[in-house]
């Protein structure tokens, strides 16, 4: 392919910032590339690898610090705006103005880009269609759920017809139902207006989709090439083990990914667990691993050759977390509860209602929730698990029903049950300008420990995460802060963690670590509710709810919920959630009918 044909050509292209307490962050380092016109290329890699700043060097917005960079065919960094008169960019936080309808914020970018008149109509037409948003252009966008954000930030992103499109992770925050949709308005651009897309996504099977995978870790380029290329680097390497019935699938993932020198990677699945051997693995030694464990060959994806390669790159002497299987027993051992209220549910919700105005965000919901055990609380955007979540922790009142936490009624001892609560936000909330130590010293005052029994309480949580005390807290890689804000969150050592999309994010081999912790947790008696758009990450859980509209949908082991979906449902978590909420709004639509 020679450099005119090429929507984007790159020749060891540089950029490095400035860190935040000095030194410098290269955060895109020597990559070069060739990118085909009119395919779906992706660039796939953890939080950090420098996605972001390579599509926004692309978008004219970053000037390279060094080599040369074209974009269709002209010099980004001599002439930017004749790069940005033709093509479109859709970053992770697009700017939609919530207190204008969905009309008027297509209005206003139409107005920005300076899109004729005479074009918009058959243009709104067209992609109203296409976002299923014709319906609502009357609705504020802050009314909007966060998959019909995503989709109204397209739609205003393509207010004019690019020659490329430049996606940063669309579908991060958002469910699976909506992700489906927005991949299905992303293909039918390619097919019917032969668009060239760049997309950054941390989602492989996303990846699979794309002509070109291109490979990032660290601002540097690891690998390149079609995805079935790229997968063939895990050939051979990849199985399934289904446990006793008796046994989580979890626990059995925690074995085989503690055993680091046998085992690359290991996520539960479908009630099994799926591993991919090391190339130079003792047989031996991993049938003692597996013991009696039955296990079979398995056809190898995408997946498993990205997390070959981050394994690689981490093996080599890159920094990733990384949690043994015995600081995350000690780690769960300094963090085990004091347990109260003797054997019976930790959390009661009997009939739960919360309405916001005339709005039902939450109607009529009960479960209970046992000591030690990891409950996940799933929906589409917009489904209510949210409100319930903080309803759960106190944060947000309800308007009728009975929530009951670690014994104690929300509705009257609300600041009594919150002292044994542990709390874990989707975002980074601790203060990122404090130390690792400083940080929870502060949040350990704020839960009433004091003097040296702080001190002690602090230091030995920072050891048990594996943390330095001395580093500052916004300069952690993403793995890291979660590990702080889990220690934060469990100095207290609270009977109830709480934790809101806490992997959202971060990297692959810090989220594997994260669950690693998470079911060290269990196994000491802390309780774990958990919200997530990972549907891999139901695996880990004993217990899943599925809510949409408010109301619950579905409640059981994952097991038990993937044979609820029936038919085509029952392959995986994820085409179980779709079925299973696809299934409820046909139910709910034919009872208005």
């Amino acid at each position: 392919m020679n450099e005119a044909s090429a929507t984007v050509v790159a020749e060891r292209v540089r950029k490095t910032f400035e860190a935040p307490g000095g030194g410098p962050l290269r955060a895109v380092d020597d990559v070069s590339l060739r990118i085909r016109p009119g395919e779906l290329t992706a660039l796939v890699g953890p939080d950090g690898a420098g996605k972001t700043t390579l599509l926004r060097m692309l978008a004219g917005l970053l000037r390279p610090d060094d080599g040369a960079l074209r974009v269709l065919d002209i010099d980004v960094t001599r002439d930017p705006q004749a790069v940005q008169d033709r093509i479109s960019y859709m970053p992770q936080r697009f700017g939609l103005y919530e207190d204008l309808s969905v009309q008027e914020n297509l209005d206003l970018y139409a107005d920005l880009h300076g899109v004729p008149q005479a074009a918009r109509r058959e243009r709104y037409a067209r992609l109203l269609e296409m976002t299923d948003l014709a319906r609502f252009t009357g609705r504020p966008a802050g009314k909007l759920s966060g998959g019909m954000k995503q989709k109204l930030g397209l739609a205003c992103t393509l207010v004019r017809s690019p020659d490329l499109l430049l996606l940063d992770e669309p579908s991060v925050g958002v469910d699976p139902l909506s992700r489906r949709d927005l991949w299905k308005i992303v293909q039918q651009l390619i097919d019917d207006e032969n668009l060239s897309v760049i997309v950054s996504t941390a989602y492989m099977d996303e990846a699979e989709r794309c002509a070109q995978v291109f490979v990032m870790h660290q601002g540097r380029l690891l690998a390149e090439g079609a995805p079935a290329r790229l997968t063939a680097r895990a050939r051979g390497l990849t199985f399934t083990a289904t446990p006793p019935a008796d046994t989580p699938a979890r626990d059995l993932q925690a074995r085989l990914i503690d055993a680091d020198a046998l085992i690359v990677d290991a996520v539960p699945k479908g009630g099994a667990v799926r591993y991919i051997r090391q190339p130079d693995a003792d047989p031996r030694a991993l049938d003692a691993l597996l013991g009696g464990v039955a296990r079979q060959a398995r056809p190898e994806e995408l997946e498993d050759a990205f997390m070959m390669m981050l394994r690689q790159h981490q093996d080599a002497g890159a920094s990733a977390p990384r949690m043994a299987h015995d600081r995350a027993d000690d780690m769960a051992q300094a963090a085990a509860p004091a347990r109260n209220g003797g054997d019976g549910p930790v959390i009661v919700v009997r009939d739960l209602v919360r309405r916001f105005g005339d709005f039902t965000a939450v109607a009529s919901t009960s479960f209970e929730v046992a000591r030690g055990e990891i409950f996940g609380l799933l929906g589409p955007n917009g489904a209510g698990k949210t409100t319930t979540f903080r309803m759960l922790c106190g944060l947000l009142p309800a308007t009728s029903g009975h929530l009951e936490v670690a014994g104690l009624n929300l509705r009257t001892a609300r600041a009594q049950a919150r002292g044994r609560i542990g709390y874990v936000s989707q975002k980074f909330a601790l203060y990122g300008n404090l130390t690792v130590r400083e940080n929870p010293e502060f949040f350990g005052g704020a839960y009433g420990l004091r003097g040296q029994a702080r001190r002690q309480r602090v230091a030995a949580m920072v050891d048990q995460f594996g943390l330095d005390p001395r580093a500052v807290s916004g300069l952690l890689p993403g793995g890291y802060k979660q590990r702080l804000a889990m220690a934060a969150g469990l100095l207290h050592e609270p009977e109830i963690l709480f934790l809101d999309e806490p992997t959202s994010g971060i990297d692959p081999l810090a989220r594997r670590a994260f669950w690693r912790a998470i079911t060290a947790l269990a196994q000491s008696g802390v309780t774990i509710i958990i919200t997530t758009h990972f549907m891999e990450e139901a695996e880990y859980c004993d217990r899943i709810a599925i809510q949409d509209a408010g109301r619950m949908l579905a409640l059981g082991t994952p097991g038990a919920v993937r044979a609820q979906a029936g038919g085509a449902g029952a392959a995986d978590m994820n085409s179980a959630f779709i079925a299973i909420v696809e299934q409820g709004r046909a139910r709910a639509a034919g009872g208005q009918a």
